[in-house]
Formats: structure tokens, C-alpha cells, sequence
């Protein structure tokens, strides 16, 4: 009966998707023109902020990227915001298609994979219900579609923390660039071939397509601070939109906000020494604790036998 049941739903859901295949859904011009706009803004705001992605580097097939922009077209269709892990993703130089496809099929493994072992054991009249695999697996599911953005969410924070401190290093270079008699077009370009790195790189990339598409660089570094998530790459970009045509006063507040730069970084890294530093702390309390343990332990048993 198990197995009829399951081969009814399997049959069911293959019937359902062709359904949805077949079916020809009625199409609002308004909101298809309104969808090819967005794209294609999308699509511009990718190329001037340098953001290349490679199927063959990220392991994405070209169906596992249209199976992902359909789940993103679902969810961004019901008002959800993906902004922050579209960040994220910009980070760590991957695709939102490919990001949500992955959590998708991760989370169906994690509930099929209890659930087809639990149908094959009571099969064969094993202590092991059906109900219960339904249950292990939505946990599975769940927890399985958590992991990558939480893992994602984790990595992309120190590469923002890193490219902060190249934007700071970055911030230096065009204020001596500038010092030099330079433009502000010209010491931007300049500061930004001094390093291979790839925050730097980035930066040199998104000016160079901001030339070829004859976009201001200072919009196209503000453009890239917002895809990337990092407020002084923006501020920074205000401040040149303000002051060009002012070397000077470009030249000591990019050196202002450096400095704040460094600041703000020496700020997190003496609170994250201080936590260790507890955390250490912490730990030789708890090796005390267990060697006065050890030392007492033989003569309390002792007076306890004794009385």
C-alpha cells in the first residue's frame, strides 16, 4: 500500500509539472515591458560595476541559472527584497540564479534522502515509519537550505572587511596621485593599477568599463559601493561628484576619510582582540577549575568514606 501511495504522488507531481510546462500563461504587456526594463538596468548595472561570472569557475550549467532566475522572477514577484544576499553574492563573485538553484535542490536532497529510506525500509517490514521520515526530512530540508546563504553570509563579511581596508589603501593612493598634479580621472586610473589584488582589481575593472561606457568614475565607484555593500566606496563617490573640479579639497577629504577608514578598522580589531583575550581568559578559568577539582577530589572522597 506504501508503495502504491508513493507511485500515486510521484505520478501526480510529474503530471503537475507538465502542466505547468504545457500551459501558456496570459502575458500583461505592461508588466513584460515593465520586467524587460528591469532587466536590462540590471544587466547595465552588472557590466559598469564589473561584475563577470563564469558558469565554468562557479560550476553553474546554463539550465541551473534558468531554473534559478525563475525562482528569483517567483520570489521577487511576491515583494521579497534580495538585495542583501544579491550583495553577498557580488562579494564573493556568484550569481543569485546560481545561489538559489543550489539552496533549492539542497533542501529538496535533504527531504527526499530520509524519505526514500525510510519507504525502502518499510518495505522490507523495518521499525521505521513513514511519518517519522517525513518529519526527519522537513528538518533536513529546512536545515539544508539555511546552511549555504548562513555560509555564504559568513564568508561574504570577511571579503568585505577586506576590500574596507583596500578601499582605505585605496582612498591614500589617489590623495598622493592627486598631491602629484594629477586629475582626479587620471589618479583614480592610477591608484587603482598599483595592486593585482582582487579588491583592486575590481576597482580598476568597474573604471575601465565606467570609461568605456562614458560614465563619470566616481558614479560608477558609487554604483559599485552600492552592488557590494560597502558605504565609504559611496561616500567617497559623493564626495568627487561634489568636489571634481576642487583637487585640493578633494585631495584632503579622501585623506579625512582614510584616515577615518583606519580608524574605524583599528576600533574592530582591538574589540575583536578583546573578545579573544576573554575568551582565553575564560578558558584558563574553567583549566583551574579542573585541576583544584583533581587535587580535591581524592581527599573528599576520602572523608566521605571514612564518615
Amino acid at each position: 500500500m506504501t508503495l502504491i501511495l508513493l507511485g500515486g504522488a510521484v505520478v501526480g507531481l510529474g503530471l503537475l509539472l507538465l502542466g505547468i510546462v504545457l500551459s501558456t500563461p496570459k502575458v500583461n504587456p505592461a508588466a513584460a515591458l515593465a520586467k524587460l526594463d528591469t532587466e536590462r538596468s540590471r544587466a547595465r548595472h552588472e557590466r559598469l560595476t564589473a561584475v563577470s561570472i563564469d558558469p565554468r569557475q562557479v560550476r553553474e550549467s546554463a539550465s541551473l541559472r534558468r531554473f534559478g532566475g525563475r525562482l528569483r522572477d517567483t520570489i521577487e514577484g511576491l515583494g521579497l527584497d534580495l538585495g542583501s544576499i544579491r550583495r553577498d553574492l557580488s562579494l564573493m563573485d556568484r550569481s543569485l540564479e546560481g545561489h538559489l538553484a543550489t539552496t533549492v535542490l539542497m533542501a529538496l536532497g535533504g527531504f527526499l534522502t530520509p524519505v526514500v529510506l525510510g519507504t525502502v525500509l518499510s518495505a522490507v517490514n523495518a521499525p521505521f515509519g513513514i511519518g517519522a521520515s517525513v518529519i526527519i526530512g522537513i528538518v533536513l530540508a529546512l536545515v539544508f537550505a539555511v546552511v549555504p546563504t548562513m555560509t555564504m553570509r559568513s564568508n561574504a563579511a570577511d571579503r568585505r572587511r577586506d576590500f574596507r581596508h583596500v578601499v582605505g589603501s585605496f582612498l591614500d593612493l589617489v590623495a598622493m596621485n592627486l598631491s602629484g598634479g594629477r586629475g582626479v580621472p587620471e589618479a583614480l586610473q592610477a591608484a587603482s593599477s598599483l595592486s593585482d589584488g582582487w579588491g583592486m582589481v575590481r576597482i580598476r575593472d568597474t573604471l575601465l568599463t565606467a570609461r568605456l561606457h562614458g560614465v563619470t568614475p566616481w558614479a560608477a565607484l558609487g554604483e559599485l559601493g552600492d552592488d557590494v555593500g560597502v558605504d565609504e566606496l559611496r561616500d567617497m563617490a559623493a564626495a568627487l561628484a561634489l568636489v571634481a573640479e576642487d583637487g585640493a579639497k578633494v585631495r584632503e577629504s579622501l585623506s579625512a576619510r582614510a584616515s577615518s577608514l583606519r580608524r574605524r578598522e583599528l576600533a574592530e580589531v582591538e574589540g575583536k582582540a578583546g573578545q579573544r583575550s576573554q575568551s582565553m581568559l575564560v578558558a584558563q578559568l574553567l583549566l583551574c577549575v579542573g585541576f583544584l577539582i583533581f587535587l580535591v577530589y581524592p581527599a573528599l572522597m576520602d572523608v566521605l568514606s571514612q564518615g
